[in-house]
């Protein structure tokens, strides 16, 4: 019997990658004063950034609620062998904890939640390493095996437009560094141990992709290699065509960092995860 796969919507998986891999994605939720939006069901990214730009007061967001992954979890029991959750690290978010109270009140199959200490689409590559294992007939321990590794082999690093955003939402963590410096530079940012960290500062957007290619390259012999923007589809395809020919078969996963991810990270930002060879 099957293990399920569960992750949370800051994975910023497209939906047809996540469905086929047989990866449950469970939203987060946005909000815009009183209205309130689940991620990438309710509101999707073309919606989520007009408004993101248009309004004056900026959006706010929610971890999913403890009874939001138990109905996942009673939803994907029958038949299964059990359900390993993997999720955004705890240190940017309470999504994490929502699932162990889940998890406290499952009375189903066995279910193991996993702290990737990652975000984005860092997450969304260590979901698929445990989808893989799962499609693969791995048993709960095979597939938490997988992700562990997966986790130490994942690297994510992005170029944001501006830090305003994840200043203003309290995300900055170790880029606060970055605050106050010179006015119109790229931060380039990576997740390291669940917090946003400063790599360096360059100066146009054309600087900031091929750092962040060389970054991708700077990570070894890769397995897998996915880009993603929020706004600039034209900057993701040519960050994708540097970094092609480190993707098996010039495989790039292309998605867009959804509402949730996008609130923090704003317009304009673009960013390349890879994971290594195993």
């Amino acid at each position: 019997m099957p293990v399920r796969i569960v992750t949370d919507s800051t994975s910023d998986l497209p939906s047809d990658i996540a469905a086929a891999a047989g990866i449950t994605v469970v939203p987060l939720n946005v909000h815009f004063g009183t209205e309130t939006f689940r991620d990438g069901v309710d509101i999707k990214e073309d919606e989520f950034y007009r408004r993101l730009v248009s309004t004056a007061k900026l959006p706010t967001t929610s971890q999913p609620s403890v009874g939001a992954f138990l109905e996942t979890y009673e939803r994907l029991a029958p038949g299964a062998d059990g359900i390993v959750s993997v999720h955004l690290t705890a240190k940017l978010s309470g999504t994490y904890n929502s699932a162990i109270q889940a998890k406290g009140e499952f009375k189903g199959c066995p279910v193991e939640v996993i702290d990737t200490q990652q975000g984005s689409l860092g997450l969304g590559m260590v979901a698929l390493a445990a989808a893989r294992a799962a499609q693969a007939g791995g048993t709960m321990a095979q597939v938490s095996q997988a992700v562990q590794q997966a986790m130490r082999d994942t690297k994510f690093f992005g170029a944001v437009d501006t830090l305003d955003y994840l200043v203003k939402g309290g995300r900055v963590g170790k880029a606060q560094a970055f605050v106050g410096g010179v006015l119109r530079i790229k931060p380039i940012i990576t997740i390291q141990d669940g917090v946003v960290h400063p790599v360096e500062r360059v100066r146009t957007l054309q600087k900031a992709v091929e750092r962040l290619a060389e970054l991708a390259r700077a990570a070894g012999p890769v397995g897998s290699v996915g880009v993603i923007h929020s706004t600039t589809p034209d900057v993701a395809q040519s960050l994708a065509d540097r970094v092609r020919d480190l993707a098996p078969g010039g495989q790039v996963l292309m998605s867009r960092f959804g509402p949730v991810i996008g609130a923090y990270l704003g317009p304009g930002a673009v960013g390349v995860a890879v994971m290594k060879r195993g």
